[in-house]
């Protein structure tokens, strides 16, 4: 069926069908990970992310997205009894996924209309996009990770600002637990996308100073600006840290090469 197909559609009809029916496993299971828009928007972000990176970025998606949900679970009845546990116990909406994932998409994005567009500036251009893309989300798994082991782990938690004891959950609030549990996150997502040949094993290095600048500038921003700006909800500030993320890692290669 796909040798008659234009060659560009291809990948197209493939991650339709694919995320079709991994849609459809997860709507019958059990345990939902996400709300049913949520569901939706995810199989948007998929078969977006398919059609322009292939099997290998979708990769990346996917072990985000599932070692993502297994933190944000990680002693989730001690962090309802304190108040400070994901709403919906976990389970992630359209504005969970375009928070986390919005930036990565839009990278994705420009490796695809490039691709088309500008074949003669691939070879530069696409590199830095696909770099910027995995430490997109090595910036989010980093601050998923850091945030929700330091809420139940973080034996003293700090203002990143003052450095004056605050309770977890607490925005802007860091501990050495969760900061400690966030460079593994990030190293496990940068590990994962060169292990599939997405990035060089420079990258890894890069993705990981990325995505720690990113994660503690995000503290900064929360314990600094959040309050004071209404619109500057959670998904928005997540959108800003993988967005520097994402820029600090394109900044840092282009300084390297």
């Amino acid at each position: 069926m796909l040798d008659i197909l234009p060659p560009a559609l291809a990948p197209w009809l493939v991650a339709a069908l694919l995320n079709t029916l991994l849609l459809g496993v997860a709507w019958l299971a059990p345990k939902k990970l996400l709300t049913p828009a949520g569901y939706l928007h995810a199989w948007i972000l998929g078969v977006l992310v398919w059609g322009c990176l292939g099997w290998r970025g979708y990769s990346v998606v996917m072990v985000y997205f599932l070692v993502g949900s297994s933190v944000t679970r990680i002693g989730m009845a001690q962090k309802e009894a304190a108040g400070i546990a994901e709403k919906r116990a976990g389970a992630r909406g359209p504005e969970n996924v375009w928070g986390s994932a919005l930036v990565g998409a839009i990278c994705a994005l420009g490796v695809g209309v490039l691709s088309v567009t500008a074949p003669d500036r691939a070879a530069t251009a696409i590199p830095l996009l696909t770099l910027a893309y995995v430490a997109s989300f090595s910036t989010k798994l980093s601050d998923t990770t850091a945030s929700e082991v330091g809420k139940v782990y973080g034996k003293r938690t700090f203002l990143i600002t003052t450095l004056q004891p605050v309770p977890p959950g607490t925005e802007g609030a860091v501990s050495l637990e969760g900061t400690l549990a966030g460079v593994v996150g990030s190293a496990v997502m940068a590990g994962v996308a060169w292990a599939i040949g997405l990035i060089a094993p420079l990258g890894i290095g890069v993705c990981l100073i990325a995505a720690f600048v990113a994660t503690n500038a995000e503290s900064v921003i929360g314990a600094t600006l959040q309050a004071r700006w209404g619109w500057l909800t959670n998904e928005m500030v997540n959108i800003l840290n993988t967005a520097i993320g994402a820029i600090a890692a394109a900044a840092i290669a282009r300084w390297l090469l």
